[in-house]
This record gives C-alpha cells, structure tokens and sequence, in this order.
C-alpha cells in the first residue's frame, strides 16, 4: 500500500495487522514521508514479521515496479490532500495525485496485479446544498486538490475499463481521529485551544461536513478490496452532518471555552458549502458506521493533548 504512514494509512497498517482484517496477512507500506506521512505513526507495527517499509515516491517508476513484483493488491493511500497548500501551489497536488497514481496503474497492469483500490474523497463531487451524492453523480470539483483527486479517479476507471485492470474507487467523508496531520481542523482546533489561541472559522462558519471516524473509514476499504466489485464506486460516509460552527462549539465545550474563542476569517476560495454521501452500496457489502461522534471526538481530544504533552 501506498501512503502508509499518513493519518489513514497508518489506521489500517494496524488493523490489518492487529487481525481486524483477516484477509491481509503481510503489508509493504510505499511512502515517501512528507509533512504528513510520520514513520512514528508504524511505531506500533515496526516489529512485526509481516510488515515492511520502504521510503519513496510513488512517481519512482523503477521503485514501483521493483515493489509491485512481491505484491497481490494495491491500496492506493498516498496524496497530497490539505486544500489550501492546493490553492497556494497546485503543481505538487498534480504531480502526487494524478501522475502517482498513473505510474501504479502502469505497474499494477504490466505486473497482473490482482486488485488495486483507489482511496479518493468526496469532494470530487463539488458541493450539494440539498440531498446526498450517490456513485453515479457528475464530477464537479472545486479546488485544485479535488480536481486531482478528480483526474485519478477517472485515469482508474479508465484503466478498468481500457486494460481490464481490477480496480475499485473508495470516495469518503471528512476523517477524523488519532494520527491526523495538525494541520487539519479538528487537530488544528485542539492544538490551538490547548494553547488559549483563538480558533478561525471560515466564512460564516455554515459550510456542512459529514464525519467518518478513520477507523470506519478503514473498515469500508477493507470491505471494498476484499468484497467490492471490479470497476465499482464506493461512497463511505460517517453519517454526522455538522455546519463548522457547530463542531466549532463542540470543541470549545469540551475546553470549556466560551465562542469569544473564535476568530471569524475571510472565507476559503471556492469552498464548497455542504458535502453529503448516499452510502447504501458499500452498506450492501456489510459496511456500518459505528461512531458515536461526542465520544469519539471526545476520545480524539484526549489522543492529541497527549500528543501534544499538554
């Protein structure tokens, strides 16, 4: 798998070889540890016999092949994926996430590789203001990020549908839980509270989110590769629907923290005002959302205060 020592990647490296998923028996983790990627975050699996790791790019065409020859599935993790560094500088976003991608699928075709699982993000979808996106919805992304995350998914289908290629497509909800960079907005949020710093909101704080714990993020792409059909989209939804203001105060609560924490902030460009998946099909294959959203949140901040040694 590729990307394995990001926030999701390295949840399922351990549940994978915790025996949470008993189809997996050994991992080759492909990273290239970038800001996000940590190889403390495999700590916990460093020692185990059934698990490797090699640093690199997944647009190190040799490498790739040289790693496709001793596997039997890709789980394709590794992206670039905080939007605003996209709309700062997109040439990296495009570089990681659509010509990464082409090089596995290359590889994943010339070595007969027998499934390869894309992980992509529902903002592809753009924005819905009402009802929730099923597998089937257009295309319409908003931000540099979502475009490559776009432009792979559709370079995966292609690659189904042209070679043959045994592949499935994974689209989530917003992840939350242990691991996660600091820069992302609920650990950017715990951080900055633990630190009596105000906290931004965009905008006027509305922009709607549905939450996925990551480790039912993981589950629903365990499900997709070892029960998905070739060539099939999944959505995985967490099934929380939150504006920002109110997981915003949820967290101050938590710090006992009054709203004059806030800072209001001029809004993202082109961000998307509410994101929505319809996850019947990866439920048809056994997938159940098993949060508690306050208890976990919960549980998250207490993970990230000990992180963070406060």
């Amino acid at each position: 798998m590729t990307g394995g020592a990001g926030f999701i990647g390295t949840n399922f490296v351990e549940m994978a070889l915790t025996d949470q998923f008993p189809e997996i028996s050994s991992v080759l983790v492909l990273d290239k540890l970038t800001y996000a990627g940590k190889l403390t975050n495999l700590s916990s699996v460093e020692d185990n016999p059934n698990f490797e790791f090699i640093q690199g790019d997944i647009c190190d065409v040799e490498l790739v092949n040289n790693l496709a020859k001793k596997v039997d599935a890709i789980i394709n993790f590794a992206a670039e994926s905080h939007v605003d560094r996209s709309i700062e500088n997109s040439s990296e976003f495009i570089r990681t996430n659509v010509l990464g991608t082409q090089v596995l699928l290359d590889s994943a075709k010339k070595y007969k590789i027998k499934r390869f699982i894309q992980v992509s993000t529902d903002e592809v979808y753009g924005s819905i203001l009402t009802g929730s996106w099923d597998e089937s919805s257009p295309l319409l992304p908003n931000s540099p990020y979502s475009a490559s995350k776009a432009a792979a998914d559709l370079l995966v289908r292609a690659y189904f549908v042209t070679h043959g290629l045994n592949v499935s497509i994974t689209r989530c909800s917003n992840n939350f839980g242990p691991r996660q960079d600091p820069e992302k907005l609920i650990p950017s949020f715990i951080l900055k509270l633990s630190q009596d710093q105000k906290i931004p909101v965009y905008g006027d704080g509305l922009n709607v989110r549905d939450w996925l714990h990551v480790d039912d993020h993981c589950l629903g792409i365990y499900l997709a590769l070892t029960k998905g059909s070739p060539g099939e989209i999944y959505n995985i939804g967490g099934g929380t629907e939150l504006n920002n203001l109110e997981l915003t105060r949820m967290l101050l609560n938590l710090f006992d923290k009054s709203e004059d924490s806030i800072e209001y902030v001029s809004d993202r460009l082109g961000h998307d005002r509410r994101y929505s998946v319809n996850d019947s099909k990866i439920k048809s294959l056994g997938y159940k959302s098993s949060q508690n959203f306050e208890a976990d949140l919960e549980l998250t901040v207490k993970w990230f205060l000990k992180e963070f040694k406060f």
